[in-house]
């Protein structure tokens, strides 16, 4: 089973990059960030026609996340429990029905969380804490399981190319990467650094200063895996060279290879 994640910046000013990309790739199972787009606007006759069934949970304008998927889908649900009134859009489930066995995926898109202190990072705390008790949950159900997507979590100083000027951002404050922590240290395994160590992999390059070109990057997107669904991984890697294709988004697509 191959799952990739890619915050896609936007479905209708990245349509063609997108499907391009799907025809290439062929990916079993995409989790998507960043679609903008509200669940009836989004195009999901182009994703269908190519074998995917698609959800979504969408939001005017901002936020928004989908599954697209070659393989069944089962239980699919929507919105990170613990704050009812939560009106944005960045948590989706499904089970995933593999050749093998089934995998509970979550796709999410955390919230950034800048300018901090404030409000905005107040709310960004708080949603990793509801991520933390949503992660304990299915740590319980001891089935394949993973979390992946934008985290806007910079885990550690290795993880960004100029790690000086992050400081006092909110990706990358103490605050954040000890709320981080806590959800790893429940057991999960962060795949991309279960398979890949030392510094320079990023998958996000911003627009502004010739980012790409100088490789300023920060690595932000991330799987965590249960141990059962860790016990499945065969493989991790970012898929950079997407970055540089015309019309890109600011990610890059984060795949693994699961033997499921």
């Amino acid at each position: 089973m191959r799952i990739v994640t890619f915050n896609i910046n936007g479905i209708k000013a990245r349509i063609e990059t997108l499907l391009r990309w799907l025809d290439e790739a062929k990916p079993d199972v995409v989790l998507l960030q960043e679609i903008k787009s509200i669940d009836e606007a989004f195009p999901r006759d182009l994703f269908e026609d190519r074998g995917y069934r698609v959800e979504t949970h969408g939001q005017k304008g901002f936020n928004g996340v989908a599954i697209l998927s070659r393989l069944p889908l089962e239980d699919v649900t929507r919105g990170l429990p613990g704050d009812d009134i939560d009106e944005q859009a960045r948590w989706i489930e499904a089970t995933v029905i593999g050749d093998k066995t089934a995998v509970r995926v979550c796709g999410l898109y955390l919230p950034n969380g800048n300018p901090a202190p404030g409000p905005k990072y107040d709310y960004k705390l708080g949603w990793m804490k509801r991520l933390h008790a949503r992660a304990q949950a299915l740590m319980a159900e001891e089935m394949p399981a993973l979390m992946a997507g934008d985290y806007n979590v910079i885990p550690q100083p290795e993880d960004a190319k100029h790690p000086e000027n992050w400081t006092e951002d909110a990706l990358f404050r103490p605050e954040t990467r000890e709320a981080f922590r806590r959800v790893l240290n429940l057991g999960f395994t962060e795949a991309f650094r279960a398979r890949v160590r030392g510094a320079g992999h990023y998958s996000f390059w911003d627009y502004q200063a010739n980012s790409w070109e100088r490789n300023n990057g920060i690595r932000i997107d991330h799987f965590l895996l249960t141990p059962q669904c860790a016990d499945l991984l065969t493989e991790c890697w970012i898929e950079s060279d997407e970055r540089a294709r015309s019309k890109p988004s600011d990610h890059v697509p984060v795949w693994i290879d699961l033997a499921a």
